[in-house]
């Protein structure tokens, strides 16, 4: 089958390999779509841990095409989502059903071949059905139940006011999640107008360019002193971790879910912020929880499903597995304005 395969010093190629044989209680699927994900990004950049070559890809969608002896609950011809978490099962938070928190999980795209190929096998736990979801939706699920998992866990309460710093494709899922929650006002926080407009498009009460306004005072401007009911961390900047502390209220609760770049030092009022505010700091992390994979993935299934949120105008650019390289290239250099960026086995190169 083809694949994008990752070598060292962040080489890319596209080329043939032989296929993951399918054991009893596995199942194999076609790739239909991909999506990278901002993780992947992050491994580039930092150093990649895990078995090389390796083929990265762990948001898709597809059809399953073979099933192992063992296998029940699906069969072939089922569309399907897959959920690239393999929970170890035996440790603590995994018999407490904790299993976000599993202290010896594995990843397909990390530990294991993942989706950007033709072909992909799994658990038959790690898949799930989307029904009549478009499999560009589908490969959307994954970082919706991130994002998912991030509201429920924060718990907002109707009329809340919520800043969102950083809206990449997280910051806005979030937004959409927020906005179900029955969440009064939302700002969103970030350095790109491009960005700013997208939140706005997508329902934000107000947006604030952090390279170009003082954040610290609008937010207070805008919610007359007393600071936001929740700030969700979605940059992963160490300005923004920063200003979550500086901008929340009083008993106000921030969550974090960006993936840290750098290390962050604080200054003293930011300290004194959380003791003397009593603010509840809460970090989310992956997305499951019992029944696996949990309630993220259920709700962000039936919520596309039902037209309440939209995943397709998060779309920006699509690839083949051929221009894999192309796409990453695109992305580390950010020569262009993208958010989420497809590789999509069945297109030819343009």
């Amino acid at each position: 089958m083809r694949a994008a395969v990752l070598y060292e010093n962040n080489q890319i190629k596209a080329e043939d390999i032989a296929e993951t044989p399918c054991g009893a209680d596995e199942v194999r699927v076609e790739v239909k779509a991909a999506g990278i994900c901002g993780s992947d990004i992050h491994k580039m950049q930092t150093r990649w841990k895990y078995p090389l070559p390796a083929v990265m890809g762990h948001e898709f969608a597809g059809e399953i095409t073979e099933t192992g002896s063992n296998v029940k609950s699906v069969k072939v011809g089922d569309r399907v989502a897959g959920i690239p978490f393999e929970p170890c099962g035996e440790c603590t938070y995994c018999k407490s059903g904790e299993y976000s928190l599993c202290d010896n999980y594995k990843m397909i795209g990390s530990h294991f071949h993942g989706a950007f190929a033709e072909n992909v096998v799994l658990k038959e736990a790690n898949v799930i059905p989307i029904r009549d979801l478009d499999y560009e939706e589908g490969a959307m699920i994954e970082p919706l139940a991130v994002s998912m998992h991030g509201v429920l866990g924060i718990e907002p309460r109707i009329g809340d006011r919520v800043a969102v710093f950083g809206v990449g494709t997280i910051g806005i899922l979030v937004i959409e999640c927020l906005k179900l929650a029955g969440v009064k006002e939302i700002v969103a926080i970030d350095i790109k107008p491009e960005k700013l407009q997208e939140a706005a498009d997508f329902g934000c009460s107000h947006t604030i360019n952090g390279a170009e306004e003082d954040v610290y005072a609008r937010l207070m401007e805008i919610t007359d002193g007393a600071g936001v009911d929740i700030a969700m961390e979605c940059a992963g900047s160490p300005i923004t971790q920063e200003q979550c502390l500086l901008v929340t209220k009083k008993k106000g609760k921030i969550g974090f879910l960006g993936i840290a770049y750098r290390d962050l030092l604080l200054h003293e009022q930011a300290i004194e912020n959380i003791f003397r505010r009593e603010i509840t700091l809460k970090g989310f992390w992956n997305s499951y929880s019992a029944p696996f994979p949990g309630e993220a993935w259920q709700k962000a299934i039936e919520f596309v499903e039902q037209g309440q949120i939209k995943l397709k105008p998060l779309i920006s650019h699509r690839y083949a597995i051929e221009e894999t390289k192309e796409a990453f290239d695109m992305v580390l250099s950010r020569t262009e304005n993208y958010n989420k960026v497809m590789i999509l086995p069945e297109k030819g190169v343009h």
